[in-house]
């Protein structure tokens, strides 16, 4: 079998996937992207393990599984990641999304917010 017809549609569907995760505003179709990305990895993993002849038999298709695998906890997880953010903001565009809810110059954020305290700065007893 001549691997070319595979290694330069692998090439392709990698570069379509990167495209799309460099393009792309909205978090489903980077997470699509994301995917073709997976499988065109695959498509090389299987390719190479079926031209080559190995120590390890069948180790393309062992780490294709592999790849098969992550890509199904990826996408659990990042569905759950923009079904939040949905939730959240009422949108899936990326470029609403802030990382950062304070301003940059406002310093770091305090870990827990005081409310209520009691002592003698907050209760008006203390010396002025």
């Amino acid at each position: 079998m001549r691997p070319v017809i595979p290694y330069v549609t692998a090439a392709l569907l990698f570069g379509l996937g990167v495209y799309g995760v460099l393009r792309r505003r909205n978090a489903v179709l980077v997470l699509m992207a994301v995917e073709l990305m997976l499988n065109a990895v695959n498509l090389l993993l299987i390719t190479a393990d079926s031209t080559t002849r190995a120590a390890l038999p069948h180790g393309g298709q062992v780490f294709a599984l592999f790849v098969i695998v992550i890509a199904a906890a990826e996408v659990g997880v990042g569905l759950a990641i923009v079904l939040q953010l949905y939730r959240l903001r009422g949108s899936v565009a990326l470029d609403e999304v802030r990382l950062h809810e304070h301003p940059p110059d406002a310093g770091p954020e305090p870990a827990v917010e005081p409310t209520g305290v009691t002592g003698p700065a907050s209760s008006g007893t203390g010396p002025r």
